[in-house]
């Protein structure tokens, strides 16, 4: 039986991974499972073809109150927030003066207030600079208490409308208050139609208090096996979604990470709301490119040959020069190739250019692809 490493802290489901048998690493100051006895492989195909249970409460959860809310948030994203329906999400970027990227997030506009949900690595910042910054216009609420898991996979739905009847109706991207039968006991949960594997899938909110009792029902239906980090990350890669800290930071802008789709028009130059969040002058000049585009991008790479290709190896021009550098990379399970993302200069983020990746000293030739590596199966309706 896995044990759990001193000094961390513990999501509400850790004494339910060491009892599952997972091996159990630091991550982002949390005890987390990297992985189960089915191991990576088995739980990454696990997820693409039936469903898979994540421990995500590593993550921030936080509510913005009052009537400025929405105006509020938008004032820290490049991103529409005050024209978001409610009863739907949208994935944010909260960034610096500069117009790196603090953290990436998702945001669900309710009745009552705008419910967000950041990176775990970056919860502690993150809450404390939307404190600073709109903490006198509305209601800044962090919500410790809440748990969070991410059910995903093709089956998911058939798990969870068993348990929560009405799920099934959600669309991509939506969500609500349901009430979940674990037994005798009824968990009143929050929950959106979504994640971060490319899958089909629901975030479910949960009070710690009867996290426990939901992912060991959830567990209980003979679609769903638990999932570690591991397959998270090799899930997400193959999606083509990037991860914090690996493939996008503070230095780095929504354009040279090639996240132009999340920056709508009303936002953008010419629009009713251009402008008016941080780094927008150079945000914009970016977009509009000519002499103010960016020098680098991320892009998709696929290995020429069998041999994976990890973070930071360093990618060269076919003359041996270093034009960028692998930020996120591994053999992806589902299309049993090597894949790969990372920023390379602009002159080489055409589809079909190809560069050579510098593992061991010798170069593996790889091409600019399109992402996503495998296709999305998000449910649209």
């Amino acid at each position: 039986m896995a044990s759990t490493p001193d000094n961390l802290l513990k999501t509400p489901l850790n004494d339910l991974h060491v009892s599952l048998g997972a091996r159990m690493v630091p991550f982002a100051g949390y005890s987390m499972p990297v992985q189960y006895p089915m191991g990576l492989m088995a739980e990454h195909h696990h997820t693409r073809s039936a469903a898979g249970l994540f421990d995500v409460s590593h993550m921030g959860q936080l509510r913005l109150v009052g009537a400025d809310a929405a105006a509020a948030l938008e004032s820290l994203l490049p991103v529409d927030v005050i024209d978001l329906p409610v009863g739907k999400q949208r994935y944010g970027l909260l960034l610096n003066d500069a117009g790196g990227i603090i953290d990436d997030l998702m945001f669900f506009k309710r009745e009552a207030d705008i419910f967000v949900i950041v990176n775990g690595a970056c919860k502690v910042g993150d809450i404390a600079h939307i404190q600073a910054r709109i903490g006198q216009r509305c209601q800044v609420i962090p919500m410790p208490e809440r748990a969070l898991l991410a059910l995903q996979g093709p089956q998911a739905v058939t798990a969870l409308s068993r348990l929560a009847p009405g799920v099934e109706k959600l669309v991509f991207m939506t969500g609500g208050y349901f009430t979940v039968q674990a037994g005798s006991e009824r968990i009143d949960v929050f929950l959106t139609r979504s994640g971060y594997t490319g899958e089909d899938g629901f975030e479910i909110s949960v009070h710690e208090a009867q996290a426990e009792a939901l992912a060991k029902t959830l567990l209980a239906q003979p679609e769903v096996k638990p999932i570690g980090l591991g397959a998270r990350n090799s899930l997400r890669l193959e999606a083509g979604l990037p991860l914090y800290g690996n493939d996008i930071d503070n230095g780095t802008t929504p354009v040279e990470a090639g996240l132009n789709w999340a920056m709508q028009k009303v936002r953008r130059a010419g629009g009713a709301r251009a402008g008016g969040f941080p780094g927008a002058a150079k945000i914009l000049a970016q977009l509009a490119g000519g002499v103010d585009a960016p020098a680098r991008k991320r892009v998709g790479l696929l290995a020429l040959e069998r041999v994976p290709v990890r973070e930071h190896t360093e990618l060269q021009d076919l003359n041996g020069q270093r034009i960028g550098e692998v930020t996120s990379g591994l053999l992806g399970p589902t299309i049993d190739k090597p894949v790969a993302m990372g920023y390379v200069a602009a002159e080489y983020a055409t589809l079909g250019s190809k560069v050579n990746a510098i593992v061991r000293g010798k170069p593996v030739p790889m091409e600019v692809v399109a992402m996503p590596f495998v296709p999305t199966r998000y449910y649209r309706g």
